[in-house]
């Protein structure tokens, strides 16, 4: 799992049948919980996460499974919004 902002949204009226209804989300990774890396990628949206906010997501397998179902095309799924986050320097 790994922190991330969300920091935009994809529309996409062409793609693969098993992604029609899927919300999909940019997100930017965090470094170390504080700053933001410039790593950036699209994660399919389960929580009803909004651009701005910080949320966990998960990749590989793991979202395929936060999703329920082994046939979608994903690699990263968003699975929760941080309500606050503490990191100890």
């Amino acid at each position: 799992m790994v922190v991330c902002k969300v920091i935009g949204h994809v529309w996409a009226t062409k793609k693969e049948e098993n992604l029609s209804g899927m919300k999909l989300m940019v997100v930017q990774k965090h470094e170390d919980g504080r700053e933001l890396s410039g790593d950036t990628f699209v994660a399919a949206d389960v929580v009803g996460a909004g651009i701005g906010e910080q949320v966990l997501v998960v990749s590989g397998s793991t979202a395929r499974k936060a999703l329920g179902r082994e046939d979608i095309p994903i690699d990263a799924a968003i699975v929760g919004i941080i309500d606050s986050l503490e990191v100890k320097a």
